[in-house]
């Protein structure tokens, strides 16, 4: 029986930084009874407003909610959102000190109108281009200065295309993680898919990483995601490949070590945010033990518990530990 209480446990003493695309997430709950007279549209009779933590910010909630010290590392826009995404960060006790407000920029917001646990519609409210060789100069120095002062076991870096995470940002990042010994996970996405070299852990999804290399076939076998691996490991010299299969569970490979572990049975309510739960627990277990076998079947049961919930939520650690008791041997 594997010490989980131990490594839970042991998640409260790493010092976690997220870097990438912040962003609120906002829902408008209600109902729907009738059609307007005015367009064929259903009329949604407005319940309740919420607003959560989302993108990268979501990945630094699951870190906090695992128990580690966690700063978020971003550039938000100088506004109301912006406001709004920090007070929720003080709330869940995420530090903001190294979050850079830019005048340039708008906070992202996606507006999610729910009836029924039915997504109705979504609404982005966002700059999606790359953010100024300025704000990469102040956002490099907020970097640096958060790695000399808090000195963190593992950055994350979540990608959302979204404008933070620029080829200059990216290299100069890991660089300076090699230089200080911080492990670096990565939740990629198309536009800087190739750009993350000599990372620790590359988490890509399976529909990125088969457009990321032009694979068309349908059978998804161990052989087929082992050479996946060995085309990234060609290009990126990056340690560990794990790679999410949706309702299939997950692939992992470390040198010539590799597996798929199967997905769990769930009432699956909401995919929104899985990802970022995946990243989050991969990250930390692997800090905390450098067990890549581990990282990857806690990760993959993190990512099924948060898949039956409506909207973004942050896993539970106490439900998580019991679980990995139940379901790893």
């Amino acid at each position: 029986m594997e010490d989980f209480k131990k490594l839970f446990s042991d998640f409260s003493a790493l010092k976690v930084g997220v870097i990438g695309d912040v962003m609120l997430d906002s829902y408008i709950w209600g109902h729907v009874d009738r059609i307007s007279p005015e367009a064929p549209v259903p009329i949604i009779l407005l319940e309740k407003r919420e607003q959560r933590i989302g993108g990268a910010g979501n990945v630094a909630l699951n870190c906090r909610s695992l128990g580690a010290a966690v700063s978020i590392l971003s550039v938000s826009g100088d506004d109301r959102n912006g406001e709004a995404l920090i007070d929720l960060f003080h709330q869940n006790n995420i530090d903001t000190t190294y979050l850079i407000k830019s005048k340039e920029r708008v906070t992202t917001n996606k507006i999610r109108i729910i009836s029924r646990n039915q997504q109705m519609m979504r609404l982005d409210d966002e700059i999606t281009t790359d953010i100024s060789s300025s704000d990469e100069d102040l956002f490099l120095q907020a970097v640096s200065a958060y790695i000399q002062k808090e000195s963190p076991q593992v950055l994350i870096l979540e990608d959302y295309n979204k404008g933070v995470l620029t080829e200059r940002i990216i290299s100069e990042i890991i660089q300076l993680c090699k230089q200080k010994g911080i492990v670096t996970a990565v939740d990629p996405k198309r536009k800087n898919f190739f750009t993350y070299k000599g990372v620790d852990i590359f988490k890509p999804n399976l529909k990125e990483i088969k457009e990321a290399l032009n694979f068309i076939g349908e059978d998804i076998n161990l052989l087929v995601l082992q050479q996946f691996h060995k085309e990234l490991h060609a290009q990126l010299q990056h340690r560990v490949s794990f790679i999410t299969l949706s309702d299939k569970g997950v692939f992992y490979q470390q040198d010539n070590h590799a597996a798929i572990i199967d997905s769990h049975i769930r009432n699956i309510a909401d995919v929104s945010g899985a990802g970022d739960t995946v990243i989050a627990v991969a990250a930390m277990v692997y800090a905390a033990t450098k067990d890549v076998k581990r990282m990857a079947a806690i990760a993959n049961i993190a990512g099924g518990l948060v898949c039956e919930e409506v909207g973004t939520v942050a896993i539970n650690a106490e439900t998580l530990q019991q679980e990995c008791e139940l379901l790893i041997v």
